[in-house]
C-alpha cells in the first residue's frame, strides 16, 4: 500500500482554515453575551448609542423645595413648598425625626405640593420629593431643616377628660390660656370623630374659649375621639401651641330632667321615658331660676355656697349644701336643701337654685335629692320651662344648646 506523505504547505493551509473557523466560533460566543452588539462600541456605520440598561437618560425635570437644605428656624405654617420645573411632581413625602408623615397634596398640574396641615414647632423634617420630565425621566431632591422653637404659647384646658364617660349633653370645651387672634387655623387643627358618624361643629365664645356639639343630644353609647393638634399652631402673634394629645370619651345613657317652676316638680327621663317625679322649688320672685336647656359640670356630696359670691352679698351662707350639681357658671346648682320645710312642690323660695328635700349632712341615701344625685353624671341636662327669668346665656356654664344650630354653625 503506498501512503503518500502530507507536504508541509498541505498542513499548513489547514492549520489556517481550523484557526479561522476557531475564531468564527468564538465571534458568534461573544456576539451572543453582548445582544445587539450595539453598547460599549458602534456599530458598522459609525452611529453608536448607549443602551438603556447601561446609562439612564438625564431628567430635565427640575425639583425646588423650600425652605432649603439644612435651614433652621422655619415658620410653622407657609414655609414649606415643592415646587418642579420642566416635568410633574410625582411623589413627595414629609417626615419628622420619629417616622411620622405631613399630609400634603399635589397639584392638579403637578407644578407643587403644599401640606394640608401646619408643622410642629422645635422639629426637624425630611423632605424626598420626585419629578417626571415628558419623557418619563426621574429627577429626586432631598432637604432636611428644622422649625422653630417659639418663645411664647398657649395651651387649652378641656372638658371632659380623656376616658370619661359623660351624659347627652356635655360638648367639647376647650379654653385657652391666651386669647386667640387666629381663630380659623386654631380652630382647623382640632378634628372630632365619632362612631357613630355625627356632624360635630364649632362656636367661639370670645377669643379664649371654644365649644364643640352636634346639632343635638348625642345618641347613648356615641364614641368621640378628639385630636388637639395644636403644637406648632400660631393662635396668635408669635404664639403658638404646645399641645399634641388625643381625649376620647363615651355618652353614657340619655337622661334629660324637667323643671316645671309653675308646677314645682321635676321629671327626670330616661331614654325619653319619665322614670321619676320630684318636687322641687325654684327662684322666689326677684330670684327667679333661669329657663333654657343647662347641662350638669360639677358634682358634690356637700359644698359651701354663699351669697357674696354671686352678687348676693349678706343673704346666705351654708356651709353644708347637700348634694349639689353646678347647671352654670353664675352659681345655678340643682341640690338638696334641708331647711326648706314644706317648700318642696308647694312654693318657690331659693335664690334661683332648683331644691330638693333632703337631710343635713347628706347620710340619707332615700332623700329625693340623694337619689337624683346617685343617678346623674356630668354631661346629663336639667331644662328648666315656665320661669318668669329669661332664658339662660349660652356661655354661661356648657349651655350652648340654648342657641340655634344656624347660629352656632354661623
Amino acid at each position: 500500500m503506498n501512503v503518500r506523505p502530507i507536504s508541509g504547505a498541505s498542513v499548513d493551509a489547514r492549520r489556517r482554515k481550523g484557526m479561522a473557523a476557531l475564531a468564527g466560533v468564538l465571534l458568534l460566543t461573544v456576539t451572543a453575551c453582548g445582544g445587539s452588539g450595539g453598547s460599549g462600541s458602534g456599530t458598522g456605520d459609525g452611529k453608536g448609542e448607549d443602551s438603556g440598561a447601561a446609562r439612564a437618560k438625564e431628567s430635565r425635570a427640575v425639583v425646588t423645595i423650600a425652605p432649603k437644605d439644612g435651614a433652621e428656624s422655619v415658620g410653622t405654617s407657609g414655609a414649606l413648598k415643592v415646587t418642579a420645573d420642566k416635568g410633574r411632581l410625582t411623589a413627595v413625602e414629609v417626615k419628622d425625626a420619629k417616622g411620622n408623615a405631613i399630609a400634603g397634596k399635589i397639584s392638579g398640574d403637578g407644578a407643587s405640593w403644599t401640606p394640608s396641615t401646619h408643622l410642629a414647632a422645635a422639629t426637624k423634617y425630611t423632605v424626598h420629593a420626585v419629578a417626571e420630565d415628558a419623557e418619563g425621566a426621574k429627577a429626586t431632591e432631598e432637604a432636611d431643616f428644622t422649625t422653630l422653637t417659639p418663645k411664647d404659647t398657649f395651651l387649652g384646658r378641656f372638658t371632659p377628660e380623656d376616658g370619661s364617660e359623660v351624659g347627652v349633653g356635655m360638648p367639647f370645651s376647650i379654653r385657652f390660656s391666651r386669647g386667640i387672634t387666629n381663630p380659623e387655623d386654631v380652630e382647623k387643627a382640632i378634628t372630632i370623630k365619632t362612631e357613630p358618624a355625627v356632624e360635630v361643629a364649632g362656636h367661639w365664645f370670645g377669643n379664649d374659649r371654644l365649644d364643640f356639639r352636634p346639632e343635638k343630644y348625642w345618641k347613648e353609647g356615641t364614641k368621640v375621639t378628639v385630636d388637639l393638634n395644636l403644637d406648632g399652631v400660631e393662635g396668635r402673634s408669635g404664639v403658638y401651641g404646645e399641645q399634641d394629645k388625643k381625649v376620647s370619651f363615651t355618652i353614657g345613657r340619655d337622661q334629660v330632667s324637667v323643671v316645671d317652676v309653675k308646677t314645682k316638680k321635676m321629671k327626670v327621663m330616661q331614654d325619653g321615658k319619665v322614670v321619676r317625679t320630684i318636687p322641687v322649688t325654684t327662684g322666689a320672685p326677684g330670684y327667679e331660676t333661669w329657663n333654657g336647656q343647662m347641662v350638669m359640670t360639677e358634682k358634690f356630696v356637700q359644698t359651701r355656697m354663699n351669697g357674696d359670691t354671686v352678687g348676693y352679698e349678706g343673704e346666705y351662707d351654708i356651709k353644708d349644701v347637700p348634694h349639689a350639681i353646678r347647671l352654670t357658671d353664675s352659681g345655678t346648682f340643682v341640690h338638696g336643701n334641708y331647711w326648706g320645710g314644706d317648700a318642696f312642690g308647694n312654693r318657690n323660695v331659693s335664690h334661683g337654685c332648683v331644691g330638693l328635700r333632703d337631710v343635713k349632712g347628706a347620710w340619707d341615701k332615700n332623700a329625693p335629692a340623694a337619689w337624683f344625685f346617685n343617678h346623674s353624671m356630668i354631661g346629663d341636662v336639667v331644662v328648666v320651662k315656665n320661669s318668669q327669668d329669661a332664658t339662660v346665656a349660652p356661655d354661661n356654664g356648657l349651655n350652648g344648646w340654648n342657641m340655634s344650630w344656624e347660629k352656632w354653625k354661623a
